[in-house]
């Protein structure tokens, strides 16, 4: 892309003195860019992985060692003078780059002049070592759309806290099936209130803890049972890039007609699915979806896909979900 300025390379498992100078060598002379630092091979792997990438933080307690082990991998080989340099001179130029960025500050000031003597709707969001995937943009949206947000977890609480609608992000469910099925009490207590009508978006892992069952090697693990699908799990992704979705039937958050761009990454399979394709709110024109090029699972005013949005690129979503949780709370006070 000719608009894009480079103004320093990192190099990246360097095999030694000799590699690192001419590669170096090259490229300053030949590209006129600085070569601002060059990370050798690293000989131990201090971030643990599993079939999805890394293992994240929430599992592990070996966070602050592997980060630490990385800055000091990065004072010892990278000009860090030269990088914040960069970061400097390149900053004037962030919101040209980023105009979503003017739309969420937008968002806060209108938060500001939000009337406050009218009561937040209480969003749940499930989140624990099984839910952990969240942009922390999306969260902001709803906070800014005037949510009070409440985490919560069906690892560690019996019963779900008092809400009006909840947001169930994507994560691990299939490496916590036999504690999230053990936890009856709060599983009933989700179905009861998706079946009295509250606004419930989900995307990915939270999709498959809507269903009735995940069926592992281990064994077959009751989920929820909002919605009548069962999910099994294969031994290599089976949706995996951007997705381009066009809302193509009616759905408790988007307009039909709609065009909303996401991505998914998932091993998870469909076992059985008993939703008929008018049930499914979208039409992938790119990506894998949930079954013949559609996604978007809906029942009442529930929605759960294996497309996961970022709420500056949709940014009627988050107001929508806001919207129904208040409707919800009226109808139900």
């Amino acid at each position: 892309d000719p608009a894009v300025r480079i103004a320093g390379v990192v190099l990246n498992r360097v095999a030694g003195a000799r590699h690192e100078k001419i590669i170096r060598d090259s490229i300053q002379q030949h590209c006129g860019v600085p070569v601002i630092g060059a990370v050798p091979k690293l000989k131990r792997q201090r971030f643990p992985e599993r079939h999805m990438g890394l293992v994240p933080t929430y599992e592990h307690q070996w966070a602050q060692e592997a980060v630490g082990a990385i800055a000091e991998l990065a004072e010892n080989h990278v000009d860090l003078s030269a990088l914040a340099h960069i970061a400097r001179i390149r900053h004037g130029a962030w919101h040209e780059q980023f105009p979503g960025a003017a739309h969420q500050a937008a968002a806060g000031d209108a938060e500001k002049g939000r009337d406050l003597t009218t009561p937040r709707p209480r969003i749940g969001i499930i989140r624990d070592t099984a839910f952990q995937f969240y942009y922390p943009e999306n969260l902001d949206a709803l906070v800014q759309a005037g949510a009070e947000l409440v985490v919560t977890s069906p690892l560690f609480e019996d019963n779900l806290p008092a809400v009006d609608g909840l947001y169930i992000g994507g994560g691990f469910p299939e490496t916590h099936a036999a504690r999230l099925a053990r936890n009856v009490t709060y599983r009933d207590q989700l179905k009861a209130l998706a079946e009295a009508g509250m606004p419930i978006y989900a995307e990915c892992g939270g999709l498959m803890y809507l269903g009735e069952a995940l069926i592992l090697d281990e064994g077959t693990f009751p989920m929820s049972g909002v919605l009548p699908i069962r999910f099994g799990f294969a031994q290599r992704p089976l949706g995996h890039g951007y997705t381009t979705l066009r809302v193509a039937r009616p759905n408790p958050f988007f307009d039909v007609g709609l065009k909303v761009k996401g991505h998914e990454f998932h091993y998870s399979t469909i076992h059985e699915c008993k939703l008929a394709p008018e049930h499914m709110a979208f039409d992938m024109t790119r990506g894998s979806g949930v079954a013949d090029g559609r996604d978007g699972l809906c029942h009442n005013n529930v929605l759960a896909t294996y497309t996961h949005i970022h709420a500056l690129g949709t940014p009627q979503w988050a107001p929508a979900l806001v919207q129904k949780a208040m409707a919800f709370r009226s109808c139900s006070a």
